[in-house]
């Protein structure tokens, strides 16, 4: 007996319809690319201006750190921490460069959000109302991992650094070069807290499963510990490990998120 032919209005079932309505040819790839690097930067740029009124009290909130690890080492290096500029422009580009690491963290959840917006064109259907979801979880860690350099690597790299000064080798700390180590190190940071919601895309479309990850666990391990100590611009060990500890905590909790993942994806599989 011959099937009925299917109703025009009616939807089709296989996965792949859903993929193939977002897609399109590459020129358009490229447009949608320029749109959402142009909205990014729009963003971006709103949260510059609105940084740079309080630039001068955010750099005196980044000293923080160095002056407590300064106290720390008072008897060699006195009570006041003296800060210095090799050019008269350098303050002004400080606070310029303050301004513009702060306009990063906060447009941070917009810039994701354009991000999904380019990427969600190559999902499917139930995966592109998501984009909120993925915005805020991926501006919230990489806030957390900035705010954990902060409060927990800043002062003990500073501390161990400031260590070496001694009578015949005095500290002569500028404006620009701090700045520059403490936006490095918290920018770092901030990027390897981003390894669940990594993972978790990955896991969503299939490229990566809590097996796997388990499996290759012991050598996440090494490469975290790699990892570190690239992207950390001091070569002590202690500021290494406290960015390779935090990276495979992440990395085991990944591996959680991945198992919840793949078992909806069975449930609804199944059902």
């Amino acid at each position: 007996m011959a099937r009925p032919a299917a109703r025009d209005d009616e939807q089709p079932d296989e996965p792949e319809s859903e993929l193939d309505d977002g897609r399109m040819p590459f020129l358009e790839h490229l447009r949608e690319l320029r749109v959402r690097l142009r909205n990014a930067a729009a963003f971006f740029i709103v949260g510059f201006v609105g940084s740079w009124f309080f630039a001068e009290q955010l750099y005196a909130w980044l000293r923080i750190p160095l002056e407590n690890a300064w106290h720390h080492h008072s008897a060699r290096l006195g009570d006041d921490v003296q800060m210095h500029f090799g050019s008269v422009v350098e303050p002004f580009w400080v606070y310029i460069s303050v301004a513009l690491g702060a306009g990063i963290f906060v447009s941070s959840p917009f810039m994701f959000f354009q991000l999904w917006k380019f990427i969600a064109p190559g999902l499917y259907k139930r995966e592109r109302n998501t984009g909120i979801i993925f915005s805020v979880f991926s501006a919230f860690f990489f806030i957390c991992g900035a705010a954990f350099c902060y409060a927990f690597v800043l002062e003990q790299l500073f501390i161990f650094l400031l260590g070496y000064a001694n009578e015949k080798t005095q500290a002569t700390l500028f404006l620009r070069e701090y700045f520059d180590l403490t936006r490095n190190l918290m920018l770092a940071f901030g990027a390897v807290f981003e390894l669940p919601v990594l993972i978790y895309f990955l896991a969503k479309i299939g490229l990566v499963t809590h097996r796997g990850l388990w499996r290759f666990n012991r050598w996440f391990i090494v490469i975290a510990f790699v990892i570190g100590a690239v992207l950390t611009p001091s070569p002590d060990v202690v500021t290494q490990v406290m960015m390779a500890v935090p990276m495979i905590i992440l990395y085991n909790l990944s591996i959680v998120v991945a198992w919840v993942v793949v078992r909806n994806r069975a449930k609804a599989s199944a059902g």
